[in-house]
């Protein structure tokens, strides 16, 4: 089964908005690494600053005697009071006493303390970046050679500074910069729903369009096949009647007329109801005879055995001819189709006085229930398309009359087509 025009419209809908939220989804993560980055940059050069302040400051202080150290002027310095704390060991070199900073900031092993020593002792160069103690807490450290006069490497301090702080705010930057993303991927999925609508809404009005210029030829069609059948039933009838009887040809011969007549009315009929229902056109409103109308629409009707009486009186109104005829006629037909009893011709009688046909049936009536639904389309109380009664209600509207239905307390329908009378 082929995807219909409409799938297709939003299937493409979706599509741009999955592109236009994964182009902007990348461009996001992309601007979500290097903000991410950047902070974790930002706070390592804040604790490297600390360190290097402090291992400036333990250079200038810490004098290498021979092949020793000496820390006598440490103790002397606030340094030794304050965070990052330091410690000197002798690395690799000859062994010496190690010197601690008074005031522990972070509990750091022993281990690490000796393995960044050695490492820094051993190259002869600075060492700093993140490490792990033994507790599993992040700290920053520098450790530095530290050279007698003659350039031999004696030692090597090492500060410590601790970097759980930082990684905690770096850890809740992380977190909202993601969630922001998160919210900024919404609402660019949103954005871009809204902004694929609007792309596609040309095409899907011109769809729309097309679906609804369809439909009108589709009902245009359905109203003509429907509305034909009637006169073309009649004309047939009159047909086979003058090839039996060729002495009342004649006789016939107007009737014919008059039936071919109102097949072209048909066909003008729809095209004219669509024009007039865009505004395009006007009705053509004259005054007429309402009862002289309905006793020729019932003259042509081909009722078979059907029996259909007419009692009327002069009533004059300003109307449409071939809009009310075709009213009247639908009326009629649908009192012969469906006015019966099982197995009985159609009994049908109409009366036309004050602006009023009223047409009644000996039929099975109608269901209270479903009365007001037989003017739509589509509906009707005997399996058809009720196309014909739509047309009746239209008929009525655009005449500013009215379309009823009632049952007959004997059994049966009344169908009531009211019109304003005319003045004059």
């Amino acid at each position: 089964m082929s995807e219909s025009s409409t799938g297709r419209l939003r299937r493409l809908r979706r599509l741009l908005t999955l592109l236009f939220t994964t182009m902007n989804t990348l461009g996001l993560v992309v601007l979500a690494w290097l903000v991410i980055e950047a902070d974790a940059d930002q706070g390592r050069q804040r604790l490297d600053s600390e360190v290097r302040q402090v291992a400036a400051t333990l250079a200038r202080i810490i004098a290498a005697d021979g092949g020793s150290i000496v820390t006598a002027y440490v103790g002397t310095d606030t340094v030794d009071e304050q965070c990052p704390q330091f410690v000197v060991l002798p690395g690799g070199a000859p062994k010496f006493a190690p010197y601690r900073s008074k005031r522990e900031c972070v509990a750091v092993d022993d281990a690490l303390l000796d393995r960044l020593a050695t490492e820094a002792t051993g190259a002869n160069q600075s060492k700093t970046g993140y490490e792990t103690t033994a507790e599993g807490r992040p700290v920053y450290v520098s450790a530095d050679p530290v050279q007698n006069r003659d350039g031999r490497v004696v030692g090597a301090f090492v500060v410590v500074a601790d970097a759980e702080g930082v990684h905690r705010e770096h850890d809740q930057w992380v977190l909202m910069v993601l969630g922001g993303c998160a919210l900024l991927v919404l609402g660019l999925g949103a954005a871009g729903y809204a902004i694929a609508g609007r792309a596609i809404r040309p095409a899907a009005a011109a769809l729309e369009q097309q679906k609804s210029l369809l439909d009108g030829v589709s009902q245009l069609l359905d109203g003509v096949v429907h509305d034909l059948k009637t006169p073309v039933a009649g004309l047939r009838a009159l047909a086979e009647t003058a090839m039996r009887n060729p002495d009342e040809q004649a006789e016939m011969l107007p009737r014919a007329i008059r039936l071919a007549s109102m097949m072209g009315d048909i066909i003008d009929l729809w095209p004219k109801r669509a024009r007039v229902t865009a505004g395009v056109d006007e009705l053509s409103i004259g005054p007429l005879m309402l009862d002289q109308l309905v006793e020729m629409v019932v003259e042509d009707m081909p009722a078979g055995g059907a029996r259909i009486s007419v009692t009327s009186v002069p009533t004059r109104v300003d109307g449409d001819a071939t809009l009310l005829r075709r009213a009247v006629a639908n009326l009629i037909g649908n009192a012969l189709s469906h006015g019966r009893a099982p197995d009985e011709e159609a009994d049908i009688q109409v009366t036309v006085l004050d602006g009023r046909v009223i047409i009644a049936d000996r039929g099975p009536g109608i269901d209270p229930g479903e009365a007001a639904a037989l003017f739509d389309r589509f509906v009707s109380g005997g399996g058809s398309t009720g196309i014909g009664l739509a047309v009746v209600k239209w008929v009525a509207d655009v005449h500013g009359g009215t379309l009823r239905v009632y049952n007959r307390d004997e059994g049966g329908a009344i169908f009531e087509l009211a019109l304003p009378v005319g003045t004059g």
